[in-house]
C-alpha cells in the first residue's frame, strides 16, 4: 500500500519533490507569483506557484481556485521559518479535484447562529480544528490514564429501563412491546456491576439530559468518562480524580502546543494544575459564599454563580465534598460521622468553568439503599438487578463522572460549550 504524505510529515521530506492533497485555505497573488495555503487536516502549507516554474495552463488553473477548492499539488519542499508551518513548497504541478464557489464562511465576522447553522463547514476553520484536536488529545489522555492504571473499558447500554439521576431530565421513547425506555443519563449504575466483576472499570460514551437549560455550560447530548472502583472510599475517589485531571492537562500542554497558541490560551493558568488540589467541605464552601456577601441558603445545591465565586479563590481545581444528602442522588452513601451529609464530591474548574467532575462513595448496604429508593419514590422493580450487587458480596466502592465537553471548554478557554463537540445538541438546536 502506497504511503500517503501529509503536511505533518514534511520534516522528513525537506529537499524532496512530493505530492500532497487537500483544500485551499487561503490565497494571495503578486503578479507572477501565487501563494496557495493548503490544508489537509494535519497542518497548513504555503505552496508557491511561480509563473516561470509552471506551464501557463497550470498558472491559470491556480487563478481559478477559490476557498475550499480541493486539489493535488506537486513540488519540492524547503524549510521556510517565515511561512505558516515552517515549510514551503515550490510548485511544479497542480491537479483540480473538486471546485468550490461562494463558500459561506469567509474571514469576516459571522454571528454564532450563522456559524452553528453551518457547523458542518465551520469545523474546517483553523480555530475549530484546534479545538477538535485538543478534544481528541483529552479523550486519548483519558483512555491512556485508565489503561495504564489497570482499568478495563466497560461499555454500558445507551438505552435503559430506568433513571440513574432524576426522572425529570430523561429522554423517553417507546421500546417495542416492553413499554417505555430512556436514553441514558449516565453509565454509572451499570459501571458498578462492572466494578464488582472486574475491580476497576471505566465507561466512556455519550449521555443525555433533557434539562431545559440555556447556559453556556449545558448540552443535551454530551460525553462522559465514568470510572467505578471496588474497595475505594471517598478519599480514594478524590485521589484518583485529581490524578486524572493533572494527567489530562499536562498531556495537552505537552502535545498540543500549537493548537493552544491558535486559541491564544493563557497557559500559565494551566501550568499550575498540579496535585494536590485544595479540598474543602460543603460547609467551607458556604462560608466562602457568605464572606463574599452571597445570600446562600444552607442546604441548597451550588449553582453556577456560586461555583464561580468558590473556584475564584484557587489557582487550580477545587474539590468540594460532603454535601447535604437531600440535594444528592439516591445511591450516594451517607457520612457515618453525620448521616445528613452524603459522601459526595464535585470538582470545580478554575476561571469560572464550573463543575467538571461529580462523584461519590456509593451506598453498599442493601437496606439503606432500599430506604433511599423509597424516599425518592423510585420503582423498586427496575432496580432489582442493582440491588443484587449488594446481595452478593457487597463491598465499599466509589466512582465519578467527568464531562468531556466542560473539560475541553475549560482547557481551551472557550466561552461556550457548543464549540467543544463536532455537532452540538441544545434545547433550541438539533441540526445540522
Amino acid at each position: 500500500m502506497k504511503k500517503k504524505i501529509y503536511i505533518s510529515d514534511l520534516a522528513n521530506y525537506t529537499g524532496q519533490e512530493i505530492s500532497l492533497q487537500g483544500w485551499l485555505y487561503n490565497k494571495r497573488s503578486s503578479g507572477k507569483v501565487q501563494f496557495l495555503i493548503l490544508r489537509d487536516g494535519t497542518g497548513y502549507l504555503q505552496c508557491v506557484v511561480f509563473k516561470g516554474n509552471v506551464s501557463e495552463e497550470i498558472f491559470k488553473l491556480a487563478e481559478t481556485f477559490n476557498q475550499e477548492t480541493s486539489f493535488v499539488v506537486t513540488g519540492k519542499i524547503k524549510s521556510e521559518p517565515r511561512a505558516v508551518g515552517g515549510y514551503e513548497m515550490d510548485v511544479k504541478d497542480l491537479k483540480l479535484i473538486g471546485t468550490s464557489f461562494d463558500y459561506p464562511i469567509t474571514p469576516k465576522e459571522h454571528g454564532p447562529e450563522f456559524l452553528m447553522d453551518n457547523r458542518h463547514l465551520w469545523i474546517r476553520s483553523k480555530r475549530q480544528l484546534a479545538i477538535l484536536k485538543i478534544r481528541h488529545r483529552i479523550a486519548k489522555a483519558i483512555r491512556d490514564f485508565f489503561d495504564m492504571n489497570g482499568f478495563t473499558l466497560f461499555d454500558p447500554p445507551i438505552i435503559t429501563p430506568n433513571a440513574a439521576e432524576g426522572t425529570s431530565t430523561l429522554f423517553e421513547m417507546e421500546y417495542f412491546d416492553l413499554g417505555k425506555a430512556y436514553l441514558t443519563q449516565s453509565g454509572q449504575l451499570y459501571g458498578e456491576a462492572g466494578a464488582m466483576a472486574l475491580g476497576k472499570i471505566y465507561t466512556f460514551g455519550p449521555t443525555f439530559r433533557a434539562e431545559k437549560s440555556k447556559t453556556r455550560r449545558h448540552l443535551t447530548e454530551f460525553w462522559m468518562v465514568e470510572p467505578e472502583m471496588a474497595f475505594f472510599d471517598l478519599d480514594d475517589d478524590m485521589d484518583l480524580a485529581e490524578e486524572l485531571i493533572e494527567y489530562i492537562v499536562q498531556s495537552v500542554l505537552t502535545d498540543r502546543k500549537s493548537e493552544i497558541e491558535i486559541l491564544e490560551r493563557d497557559i500559565t493558568k494551566l501550568q499550575s494544575v498540579k496535585r494536590p488540589f485544595p479540598r474543602i467541605s460543603y460547609d467551607d464552601a458556604v462560608d466562602i459564599l457568605k464572606s463574599e456577601g452571597v445570600d446562600f441558603q444552607y442546604g441548597n445545591d451550588l449553582g453556577g454563580g456560586d461555583e464561580t465565586i468558590i473556584s475564584g479563590k484557587f489557582d487550580r481545581p477545587v474539590m468540594v465534598h460532603r454535601y447535604p444528602a437531600e440535594v444528592k442522588a439516591f445511591y450516594m452513601k451517607r457520612d457515618p460521622q453525620n448521616p445528613k451529609l452524603a459522601l459526595a464530591v464535585d470538582v470545580l474548574a478554575p476561571e469560572g468553568y464550573g463543575e467538571i467532575i461529580g462523584g461519590s462513595q456509593r451506598e453498599d448496604d442493601i437496606n439503606l439503599l432500599l430506604e433511599r429508593i423509597q424516599e425518592h419514590n423510585l420503582p423498586r422493580s427496575v432496580f432489582e438487578w442493582y440491588l443484587d450487587l449488594r446481595k452478593y458480596g457487597s463491598v465499599p466502592h466509589s466512582g465519578f463522572g467527568l464531562g468531556l465537553e466542560r473539560t475541553v471548554s475549560w482547557i481551551c478557554g472557550l466561552e461556550h460549550v457548543r464549540e467543544t463537540i463536532p455537532f452540538a445538541r441544545m434545547i433550541y438546536r438539533n441540526t445540522p
